[in-house]
């Protein structure tokens, strides 16, 4: 069953300037784990931020759970918003807070704007928060100002951090571009790890080929924003990849 459904996809930087997609179509399925593989400047990250309108797209679908995404706006728009996790490939993290208090921003879509003003949070959130440092390996580091963290750890966070989200969907954004590669295989196998556990369906624009054919199950290819290759892991062969990069090299 498809979770997301992308049909046509189109987006520019601005009304003049050239398409960064190019008629993008895709599905998403309950039990995915879905890598976008390209060179840089392909339009991995631009088809991200799509998907929650971080990025207005020109035209097309996207459909998430039958929901028409792009004909959403305020309110209803920012409630769908609350189901959609990111992991992004900088942290995003507040330095200045401390670790708990970075995982219960995740819960801020469900409470009042007052209450999100004064960080007002429920037992049953703080309990959450709780669970999942103690699932991504945090639970001696809760009140740690984020800015203390490796960034392995960091990014424990904002795999945390999604989660507060309770998300029907999660988006990752290069989510190990700036970790080594022993932490790159680390945070991955959690991601997938808890993903497959709580059954949400992951959508990872990841630069690395060999971390998305060993941990992804579908892999859509783009290239100058076409899309390139769409299928299962297995099928990928090196001429695909040889394709997708042309003459950049892997």
């Amino acid at each position: 069953m498809a979770i997301l459904e992308v049909s046509d996809l189109r987006a520019r930087y601005s009304s003049r300037g050239p398409e960064i997609l190019k008629g993008i179509s895709f599905q998403v399925e309950e039990d995915d784990f879905f890598a976008i593989i390209g060179p840089s400047g392909a339009g991995k990250s631009t088809l991200i931020r799509c998907i929650n309108r971080l990025l207005e797209p020109v035209s097309g679908t996207i459909k998430l759970h039958d929901v028409d995404v792009l004909k959403l706006g305020g309110r209803e728009l920012r409630r769908l918003r609350r189901h959609i996790g990111m992991i992004f490939q900088e942290f995003n993290l507040i330095n200045r807070l401390s670790v708990m208090d970075n995982v219960l921003s995740g819960r801020l879509g469900y409470v009042g704007s007052l209450r999100s003003v004064f960080r007002v949070f429920s037992n049953q959130d703080i309990q959450r928060a709780l669970e999942l440092l103690e699932r991504v390996g945090l639970q001696d580091h809760v009140d740690k100002r984020a800015d203390q963290l490796s960034g392995g750890q960091r990014q424990r966070v904002g795999i945390a951090r999604a989660l507060m989200q309770e998300p029907n969907l999660l988006l990752l954004d290069e989510p190990t571009s700036a970790l080594d590669p022993k932490i790159s295989r680390e945070v991955m196998g959690l991601i997938k790890t808890i993903a497959t556990e709580l059954r949400i369906p992951v959508l990872c624009n990841i630069h690395n080929v060999d971390l998305a054919k060993e941990y992804c199950n579908k892999i859509i290819g783009l290239q100058d924003g076409n899309k390139m290759f769409d299928g299962p892991t297995e099928i990928l062969k090196q001429a695909n990849l040889e394709e997708i990069y042309a003459m950049e090299v892997l």
